[in-house]
């Protein structure tokens, strides 16, 4: 097995052995907490343009399927895993995760301390990564081709990985209701659940404008998960302030909770090193209970905490908060029906508590029907 190097633009390098694709990947280094869901994570186009730490030492026991594919393709830049496991049993398993990063050009490196670099992303923030295996390249060039890299701040990668025609998701009872999702990066688990729930999806390319959505007479919009800068969405966040002013129902996650809170008049802000993993605890005002959440962020939403919030479309308040750091997680307007979270309700490796904001979603479209 050859050697590999991970190398984080502040000049620190960790050697180990390759794993995946040889070759070279560049990226921000990112650390996610699930001990599960690691091909949900693969899978997810969130990550794109982001080195994925899996904390969890013991990576790929249970092989890959084709079942909890969340999109087509693997969009991780890069894999670091301290022991990635010899063999895969599921009765599920088609073949093996090593197969699926080789054959999809995603290099990875194996046999590094992942608490170390944990513990060095919490401290540095989550900085600009490359992985390099299969090449005689000094320390000092490796260190000088991450850092000519571009940083997540200010990226704008949805048009990478959004749809570039209207995709149709049926429902899997009689349709109760037509709902735009708009695609900055959606996985598959949001569309099945809505079908569960009566809903038809039409996943829509990021950039479709409020006319053609007016004109199709849908009941409701979804606003997807997705990678990038959110302060690079101008267009997209022009379209959901005039789906405000319309009186659509709106729910949107993660990238989409951002979209809308700039849609709101908020800013958006860079997270030093983002929530990413399962098993974070976020305060529901609304229900004043803890909800445990999967997350996958490294932005957030400037809103006030304290007390309601004004704006051009009314009146809301901010209904979620993480209660490791304070972040705001959730967005709800009361006086039209808008509402966000900044995390996964959709999480199909777990946990679940959060699933139910999607009956709160049908809950909206139903009152405004």
């Amino acid at each position: 097995m050859s050697k590999a190097f991970l190398v984080l633009d502040d000049g620190m390098v960790f050697e180990g052995q390759s794993w995946g694709a040889t070759g070279e990947s560049f990226g921000e280094i990112v650390f996610t907490t699930g001990m599960t869901g690691y091909q949900e994570t693969l899978t997810d186009p969130s990550y794109l343009n982001q080195i994925v730490v899996m904390t969890a030492p013991h990576i790929g026991n249970t092989g890959m399927n084709d079942e909890d594919m969340e999109s087509k393709k693997i969009w991780v830049s890069g894999f670091v895993v301290r022991d990635p496991s010899p063999i895969a049993s599921n009765w599920r398993s088609k073949r093996s995760l090593e197969e699926d990063l080789i054959n999809g050009g995603v290099v990875g490196i194996s046999g590094v301390d992942t608490r170390a670099i944990t513990l060095h992303i919490r401290e540095r923030g989550a900085l600009r990564t490359g992985i390099f295996s299969g090449a005689d390249l000094s320390r000092e060039d490796m260190v000088t081709k991450v850092r000519k890299t571009a940083p997540m701040a200010g990226s704008y990668l949805v048009d990478e990985v959004s749809t570039k025609e209207e995709v149709v998701v049926s429902s899997a009872k009689s349709v109760d209701f037509r709902v735009a999702a708009f695609d900055l990066g959606i996985k598959a688990a949001t569309p099945a659940n809505f079908s569960r729930r009566g809903i038809e999806t039409h996943v829509l390319p990021f950039d479709s404008t409020f006319e053609e959505i007016e004109s199709k007479g849908y009941d409701g919009i979804f606003l997807s998960n997705g990678p990038g800068d959110p302060a690079t969405m101008n267009t997209t966040v022009e379209t959901i302030r005039k789906a405000l002013s319309s009186g659509l129902p709106i729910f949107g996650i993660c990238f989409g909770h951002q979209i809308l809170g700039r849609a709101l008049g908020f800013d958006t802000y860079k997270l030093r090193f983002g929530h990413r993993g399962i098993n974070q605890p976020v305060y529901n005002r609304l229900k004043d209970r803890v909800e445990i959440t999967a997350h996958n962020h490294g932005f957030a939403v400037d809103a006030p905490k304290d007390g309601d919030f004004a704006t051009v479309f009314g009146s809301g308040l901010v209904s979620h908060i993480n209660l490791n750091d304070g972040v705001v997680e959730g967005l709800y307007m009361k006086d039209i029906p808008a509402f966000s979270v900044q995390y996964h309700p959709e999480a199909a490796g777990g946990p679940h508590d959060a699933n139910y904001l999607f009956d709160v979603f049908v809950e909206k479209l139903r009152n405004n029907a």
